[in-house]
């Protein structure tokens, strides 16, 4: 009994070297940064989920775009849509007070509109993607720590065997088997990692999509001031 209870992951840490310890400590940080990423982006997702429908819903129900430009005086911009909404009414008043003095405002009303529009939505999704990297690069890498450490524990127990002359089965299953326990860490890290950057691409890929059809919606106010559904319905009316 005393044998049996020898092994496991507390006999592996007192019998591991220096680079067995390094693996582990490496295995460490990265599932600490992967929970931290999947804590953190998880509750930023939800609360720009709902700033999102807020502002939404005040926009599509505002009287006039002057009356959603009161609001965004007043209330600092927090959610994709409104930063795109406040950047894009600038974008007008800055183009129509200044005209094209420079070359960053050359070109027609419509053209300034859209490289603002653009280059707000670029922002956006860059701040939605911040952490994605570190996400899929655990993913991608923790297995193989892992299986370093396993191979480099296997290696030094078939080792430390060989020096003592003793092959016998309860004396290679107990230190293989507890070599094997990295690469379940580099499983145990790797999984969620993958898990969290699936659904936060996915959850991305909506908010970009339903992003840029708003930019297009937004575009239509700004220039023609009607709804981009009233532009088509007069394009077919006219066929």
């Amino acid at each position: 009994m005393d044998a049996v209870q020898s092994f496991g992951f507390s006999g592996f840490l007192t019998q591991s070297d220096a680079v067995s310890k390094i693996a582990i400590g490496i295995l460490l940080v990265m599932s600490l940064a992967t929970w931290y990423l999947i804590i953190t982006k998880s509750i930023q997702a939800l609360g720009t989920r709902q700033r999102s429908i807020r502002f939404l819903h005040l926009f599509w129900n505002a009287p006039s775009l002057q009356a959603v430009a009161a609001h965004l005086q007043h209330h600092a911009a927090s959610d994709p849509f409104s930063r795109l909404t406040d950047h894009a009414m600038k974008a007008v008043k800055h183009h129509a007070r200044h005209g094209v003095d420079r070359l960053n405002e050359a070109g027609s009303a419509a053209e300034f509109l859209t490289r603002a529009m653009r280059r707000t939505i670029d922002e956006e999704t860059a701040r939605v993607e911040a952490g994605l990297t570190i996400l899929a690069s655990v993913g991608s890498t923790a297995p193989f720590v892992g299986l370093f450490g396993t191979v480099w524990g296997v290696y030094h127990a078939l080792v430390n065997i060989g020096m003592t002359g003793q092959g016998t089965l309860d004396k290679v299953a107990g230190p293989v088997g507890e070599a094997l326990i990295m690469t379940a860490l580099g499983l145990a890290v790797a999984i969620p990692a993958v898990l969290a950057y699936n659904a936060s691409t996915r959850s991305n890929r909506l908010l970009l999509s339903h992003l840029d059809a708003f930019a297009h919606d937004l575009f239509a106010f700004l220039t023609t001031g009607s709804h981009v559904n009233e532009l088509n319905a007069a394009k077919t009316e006219a066929s």
